[in-house]
């Protein structure tokens, strides 16, 4: 069984091959084709390929079969003795989705010859380079007076007041 879990409009989704999903609300009429790109999982029966966070070049194809409204949800809103009264409704709007197919990569094309060469005169030249150092950058050895005093400063530790009577 191939499925994937894609992300549509923050919320993540499992998609199945020949079933469909309810998201939110796409502008998008009925009969569409629709691609989704931010697939984060593909199962292809033992394999399993993870995205971090989206897999390259995977898609998941879908057509679009409706658009509808969820039930009707009641906000009602009431504080006891102050005559508080407010009743609202609210109807999520969604699109079904039938998914036609889940594809999980496009083919590479082979490097050439000449492209594999380059890389390797690049990866030659870089390799024997000395490193280059500045005299300003190098350590001397040397301290000044300046950094022995703020050395012995920060070492010393202030000396607890003597407890006991006043």
């Amino acid at each position: 069984m191939k499925y994937a879990v894609l992300e549509s409009g923050g919320k993540q989704y499992i998609a199945r091959e020949g079933e469909t999903i309810e998201v939110d609300r796409l502008p998008t009429k009925v009969g569409q084709s629709v691609d989704f790109k931010d697939i984060l999982l593909v199962v292809d029966k033992a394999k399993v390929k993870v995205g971090a966070p989206f897999i390259k070049g995977a898609k998941v194809h879908g057509t679009v079969v409706d658009q509808i409204k969820a039930p009707k949800v009641i906000v009602f809103k009431y504080i006891p003795k102050e005559r508080y009264r407010k009743k609202r409704g609210h109807r999520q709007q969604y699109t079904r989705i039938a998914i036609d197919r889940i594809r999980l990569s496009t083919p590479r094309k082979k490097a050439t010859a000449t492209e594999d060469s380059k890389k390797s005169k690049a990866a030659k030249s870089t390799v024997g380079a000395p490193k280059k150092t500045s005299p300003s950058k190098a350590k001397t050895g040397k301290s000044t007076e300046k950094d022995k005093t703020s050395r012995s400063k920060s070492s010393t530790k202030p000396k607890a007041k003597p407890s006991g009577s006043k």
